[in-house]
């Protein structure tokens, strides 16, 4: 007797986070459904499906599970990874790039909620991770309307593990600090950060973590793997895993 192969979505899988994720899934014998609105160098392979779609438009979350039942009825786990970051000055950040922030990251998370429930509910129960970020805990200049979604986004995985765990979903966040990313270099490549190459701008960065350099993608990847793999993580849930290098651990003080 064959054992079922667990299947997982993930969205923003073509990021830089997103790609380790859909990668060390795949390594471990996992279907995956990848979601991202961007279609460039996706994966062709078996026990792979990708669906272009935009997580800040409504109709299009509901597109994409009327699509992931057409492949599999259940789910094990969902990884609500995909975010955009704008970094501007609260004076200067207008209404629509708010609302675009909080419908990316924290609207699709709760419309997400919504329509998977019922496939980690035919699968017995299952796990939801949410990507959220150090900046829902400590924040900087220039980056409120991510700040607040990220922030928001960790209220949000209590409410959810509090009200799913009679479901047996549990539902946990990953909080990554500095992580070598596109969306990270794109943030250093911005003027706040004065004339300096992209790279000792990643490098005084690195300088500020107590391991004294910038995450990889993998690390993330293994954490949000860690969260959702209920062999290891079985006893976990409403918790926020900050993975930052201890960056969060010194007094900026010092």
């Amino acid at each position: 007797m064959s054992t079922r192969k667990k299947v997982v979505l993930i969205t923003g899988a073509n990021g830089g986070i997103g790609q380790a994720v859909v990668d060390l899934f795949l390594n471990n014998g996992w279907q995956v459904i990848g979601i991202d609105r961007c279609q460039e160098d996706v994966k062709q392979q078996k026990g792979f499906l990708f669906i272009k779609a935009d997580i800040s438009d409504p109709d299009q979350v509901e597109k994409i599970f009327t699509e992931t039942k057409q492949f599999n009825q259940v789910l094990d786990a969902v990884i609500n990874n995909a975010a955009i970051q704008i970094s501007k000055p609260i004076l200067e950040t207008s209404v629509e790039e708010w609302d675009l922030t909080m419908a990316s990251n924290l609207r699709s998370v709760f419309l997400g909620a919504k329509f998977a429930h019922p496939f980690l509910q035919a699968a017995g129960g299952g796990a939801i991770v949410n990507v959220s970020s150090v900046h829902a805990i400590v924040t900087s200049a220039n980056i409120a309307a991510y700040a607040a979604s990220k922030g928001g986004l960790l209220a949000l995985t209590r409410a959810m593990a509090i009200e799913f765990a009679p479901d047996n979903i549990r539902v946990n966040a990953v909080l990554p600090g500095a992580v070598d990313t596109p969306m990270l270099r794109k943030s250093m490549a911005r003027g706040q950060f004065g004339e300096s190459s992209v790279q000792i701008r990643l490098d005084n960065l690195a300088n500020k973590t107590v391991n004294g350099r910038v995450g990889t993608p993998l690390e993330i990847a293994q954490s949000i793997f860690f969260l959702a793999d209920n062999t290891q993580s079985s006893f976990m849930t409403g918790q926020a895993l900050v993975v930052d290098g201890g960056a969060t651990a010194r007094l900026s003080t010092e």
